[in-house]
């Protein structure tokens, strides 16, 4: 039997960055960005060029995708004005995007009210945007807003919203469920009819969650006749969040009668990088994970001790309903000393390191890092520091330094302009080859500094160290209080294009940045070649 294929749309840099609390930066986006270009998603939402400096400076250094569509968000041209005279228009169509999602008004309410003109006009710049968007060589989607609402409300000319931009060229046309409303049941119904009535659209279905069924109606939706589906990783999105990806994707994968009649762009074997790529994003947005969330979350595999134990030793189907190496997590079973052991393994193959899963030294390094998971160290988003931990365990790390002390001052004052400004001084004390080596830097901040006197005193290894620099860094608190626990974050890159992020957990802000600092260094001697 021939599979349908299902196409996922992935909105989280778009309806995502509308959730309350959340502000990507450029960086933000690229990281995730090349995660979900990694996994296997087909469309990629960028943002809304022209519509707030970040968004714009993501699609003047858009990200190198290998197989995702980059993708432009915008509106259809605004009325009573021409496609030459919408300098908004131009900007989202003339972005460095693969495709081009127009938004439009497809609920007579909206067209009436919050437009104020003739519904004529309405379909008139549907057809004229998504004509525009294809003329430019771009690959043209129509976001059907309200669609649900509307077709409630009037059938026909919601249906004519859409068949205007499918007889223009859209090569999508995505029923949105705008504010999260509709039951299931309405959506199969709809898009069904839909399916009926313009049998060569190819649909799409954007839901919101503000009823908690976004998922749901996704699903219907697929059933309905939909094939292509959009959300957000972790449900991120404006009010109640959209569609979680996170939870749609091993259900449309590994769910009936989903799995043996669709196939998505998702390799079987990639979609055991859900969680980690669920992780990565609450790792950068300085979040701790949804502990109950289904499939990713750290408790979605987790069994207490006593009857349901008993249970999963026999028989794990008895309480998961998919085993959770399938979607990159772990079970947690308390009594069980073998709880990660698995995913201990995969991890290691993925970092090439090639150990026999006899080896004692792999329980060593399960305890090791159980251990240091328990202080408050993550390594989902820190794949250099977990390398570093694992071959360090299995004497694979030369001894390029020791850290003998470090010291930092901060002083705000005046400078020689009269201006006042904060200024940071390091001095650090290590040891190379035997020899003691002490220097200071300054800099912008403690970090800063410190990573400057860091450089000084491993002079030995300055021409593998000069391309090195810090592109993020990030602090969560993981405890309140006068002695919190701090958690540092820090991503580095090398002029071979390199990319790779380390951890630090101390209750002292810049100790645990200094700990990731450190350990970002000895990966890049590593894998440069340094020699002791």
């Amino acid at each position: 039997m021939t599979k349908e294929r299902l196409y996922l749309f992935d909105t989280t840099l778009r309806d995502g960055a509308q959730t309350q609390g959340v502000d990507f930066s450029v960086e933000d986006k690229r990281r995730i960005a090349l995660a979900l270009d990694k996994l296997g998603i087909d469309y990629v939402e960028g943002g809304w060029p022209g519509a707030n400096p970040t968004d714009s400076d993501f699609f003047a250094t858009r990200p190198p995708l290998k197989t995702a569509r980059f993708t432009a968000f915008g509106m259809t041209k605004r009325a009573g004005r021409s496609l030459s005279n919408d300098p908004g228009f131009a900007q989202v169509v003339e972005a460095a995007a693969d495709c081009v999602c127009l938004v439009g008004k497809t609920w007579d309410f909206q067209v009436d009210v919050a437009l104020g003109i003739p519904r004529g006009e309405n379909l008139d710049a549907i057809a004229q945007s998504i004509e525009a968007v294809k003329e430019k060589g771009r690959e043209p989607l129509f976001d059907a807003e309200h669609f649900f609402d509307g077709y409630k409300a009037n059938p026909a000319y919601a249906l004519q919203c859409i068949e205007a931009a499918q007889n223009a060229g859209a090569r999508w046309i995505v029923l949105c469920d705008t504010n999260g409303g509709t039951m299931p049941e309405d959506v199969y119904r709809i898009v069904s009819e839909v399916k009926a009535k313009l049998p060569a659209a190819n649909l799409g279905i954007h839901a919101h969650n503000d009823a908690g069924l976004a998922a749901a109606v996704s699903l219907a939706a697929v059933r309905g006749g939909a094939r292509q589906v959009q959300g957000t990783l972790n449900g991120l999105g404006e009010r109640c969040g959209n569609a979680n990806l996170c939870s749609l994707i091993p259900t449309l994968m590994l769910k009936e009668p989903f799995a043996s009649a669709f196939e998505t762009g998702i390799a079987p074997g990639n979609l055991k990088e859900i969680t980690r790529v669920s992780r990565l994003l609450d790792e950068i947005l300085n979040r701790a994970p949804d502990r109950h969330a289904p499939y990713v979350g750290p408790a979605a595999f987790a069994h207490k001790g006593g009857l349901h134990s008993s249970a999963m030793l026999k028989d794990s189907r008895t309480y998961e309903h998919v085993p959770p190496e399938s979607v990159g997590n772990v079970r947690t079973i308390l009594v069980s000393d073998q709880a990660g052991r698995s995913n201990l393994l995969s991890r290691l193959g993925e970092a090439k390191i090639e150990v026999d899963s006899k080896d004692p030294r792999i329980a060593k390094l399960l305890e090791e890092i159980k251990q240091r998971e328990y202080l408050g160290y993550a390594y989902d988003g820190a794949d250099a520091s977990f390398e570093l931990l694992a071959r360090r365990v299995l004497g694979d790390v030369p001894q390029y330094f020791e850290v003998l002390n470090f010291r930092v001052i901060v002083e705000k004052r005046h400078n020689a302009v009269g201006d006042l400004v904060n200024v940071s001084e390091a001095t650090v004390r290590v040891t190379v080859d035997g020899e003691e080596q002490y220097n200071a830097g300054t800099g912008h901040g403690p970090i800063d500094a410190l990573n400057g006197a860091l450089r000084k005193d491993l002079k030995k290894y300055r021409d593998i160290l000069a391309d090195l620099e810090l592109v993020d860094y990030k602090v969560r608190i993981l405890t309140s209080g006068t002695e919190a626990i701090t958690r540092v974050l820090v991503e580095f890159k090398d002029g071979h294009g390199a990319r790779w992020s380390t951890v630090g957990v101390s209750e002292n802000i810049v100790d645990a940045s200094f700990e990731a600092l450190t350990d970002s260094i000895c990966y890049k001697l590593r894998r440069d070649g340094a020699q002791v």
